[in-house]
């Protein structure tokens, strides 16, 4: 594990759709805000641009254990069925702001003809930022590492099977 890992969690469940008609990248690009939101009460906003060197990006708002938290998503891998996002993203706690390093993968996996495998795997790492920050506040890195864990997991526990059923009504479309 990365010396300053926070979680890496991940999830899977079925899609019932034919490996052929997904494609998470558009999914992802063209996701809806309302759709976004209706995959975790969590989420706030969702929005998509590109970024300096003209890499799609996709922007999501959502509180994660009660923090406020705004991701920068860049694609670094952008295969039809394996989306790989990285962000720095920016988190507002009651003690200020930071930013918090966070790893967004997304896959399918054929099962057989109508069915596909969706993994929802989020690893997130604190930044020099961060950590800067924790030790400002005099809470030491793994007591923070423990107390966010659970509402991380809990996150991309509850988001994963609406993400995969939303994969798959756009799936089915096609």
């Amino acid at each position: 594990m990365h010396e300053n890992q926070i979680v890496d969690s991940s999830f899977s469940t079925i899609i019932n759709a034919r490996i052929e008609n997904i494609d998470i990248p558009e999914w992802c690009f063209s996701l809806p805000e309302k759709e976004y939101q209706g995959c975790s009460p969590a989420h706030i906003a969702a929005g998509f641009t590109t970024s300096p060197d003209g890499k799609r990006m996709s922007i999501n708002v959502e509180t994660i254990g009660g923090s406020l938290m705004v991701q920068h998503y860049i694609e670094t891998l952008g295969d039809r069925h394996h989306l790989v996002l990285d962000s720095d993203s920016d988190v507002f706690t009651p003690t200020g702001r930071t930013t918090i390093h966070v790893t967004w993968e997304l896959s399918v996996k054929q099962i057989d003809k109508d069915r596909c495998e969706f993994t929802n795997r989020v690893r997130s790492y604190a930044t020099e930022e961060m950590m800067a920050f924790l030790a400002q506040q005099g809470i030491p890195f793994d007591l923070f590492r423990s107390q966010r864990q659970p509402a991380s997991i809990a996150h991309n526990q509850g988001e994963t099977p609406l993400f995969a059923a939303s994969i798959e009504r756009a799936a089915n479309r096609n």
